[in-house]
């Protein structure tokens, strides 16, 4: 990306983008992380979102600082040598995890909003991200920059549609929580998506030309991710029966603009796109570290993989596997908080 005078914006549709993958943009994260807690929901957004908003920002300081190219580096000052190695391992463990439940979001996709084959979607998918990765990846920058304002566009016309023009409330029957569950939640929610972009977000600090722009890149992105959150939510809380859907927001969409229904859709698939190439970006620096074959292979493999774990159903992976990386995360983000931001040098 170059350094050009827009260059913090831009850092903020990437950083956006690297967040909301196949579980944000369908909504069943935002259902699963905050929504069944109720109204105190929206507080653990706000958590989350300070958290986007400053750790993002000292996760892509520290990497300029060190000059670190890739997530490995990042984790070994955090960590140190020996505890760095381990939380690189389970980095990709984590990134092959969320691959395979990208793709099982595409079959989804497919199969519950255009009842067509969830396998369908899956193979479309791979097809794709195999000829995408295979031939460069400079498209992906392109991509976000594409879909993230259209999402956030459409985040907020289906949150009037729905919310603010509707005297529905599916919230009505909901109680405040004894317990602080919510709060957990939310910052397992931050730490989740915080160690799975820096994946991307190590590399793209040491393109920006000042720490200057990256904050600014940062704390934009961080308001924007904010905003989009607090806004699908309430766009989810008239929604009946809202945890019996794989893609809550497409449902949502369909009951009160069926013109951009199928719009979207598209906008949707092109999150789970680009997230599934970012995703394979980031394992195959691991992989090819100590494995030292052809990318073309790697990918291939990587790919097998997740389309064998994500035959196990969106739904199931989103409610199972995201919650115990949260609280894994929550790991790194102590490491994070407790780090001091090296001097310049």
């Amino acid at each position: 990306m170059g350094q050009t005078k827009g260059s913090a914006s831009q850092l903020a549709f990437v950083y956006v983008g690297t967040v909301v993958g196949a579980g944000f943009a369908t909504g069943r994260e935002i259902v699963e992380f905050f929504l069944k807690f109720g109204w105190i929901g929206l507080f653990g957004i706000v958590v989350s979102g300070l958290m986007f908003t400053y750790l993002g920002a000292k996760i892509m300081i520290i990497s300029k600082r060190i000059h670190a190219a890739s997530y490995q580096e990042l984790n070994t000052y955090l960590f140190g040598k020996s505890i760095g190695r381990a939380v690189n391992m389970f980095m990709m463990f984590i990134l092959l995890g969320v691959t395979s439940v990208m793709l099982s979001g595409a079959g989804a996709l497919f199969h519950e909003q255009l009842g067509w084959s969830a396998q369908a979607g899956i193979l479309l998918t791979i097809v794709l991200s195999f000829a995408v990765m295979t031939s460069g990846v400079k498209g992906v920058f392109g991509v976000n920059i594409l879909v993230v304002p259209l999402l956030i566009s459409f985040s907020f016309i289906v949150t009037a549609d729905s919310f603010v023009f509707t005297s529905t409330r599916n919230a009505d029957e909901w109680v405040w929580p004894d317990k602080w569950n919510w709060l957990l939640s939310a910052v397992s929610y931050g730490a989740l998506n915080l160690s799975l972009a820096q994946a991307v977000l190590v590399p793209l600090a040491n393109e920006m030309s000042s720490e200057k722009v990256i904050r600014r890149g940062a704390y934009f992105g961080g308001v924007l991710l904010t905003l989009v959150l607090a806004a699908s939510f309430l766009s989810l809380s008239v929604l009946p029966d809202v945890l019996e859907f794989d893609i809550p927001m497409a449902q949502v969409v369909y009951s009160y603009s069926r013109s951009l229904h199928i719009i979207y859709l598209f906008i949707i698939f092109g999150e789970v796109f680009t997230s599934v190439i970012g995703n394979l970006y980031g394992l195959e620096k691991q992989l090819n570290s100590f494995l030292h074959i052809k990318s073309t292979y790697i990918y291939g493999g990587i790919l097998a993989f997740a389309f064998i774990i994500s035959q196990i159903g969106y739904g199931q992976l989103i409610s199972t596997v995201y919650p115990v990386f949260g609280y894994v995360s929550l790991a790194f983000i102590g490491a994070l908080i407790c780090k001091k931001i090296p001097k310049e040098k």
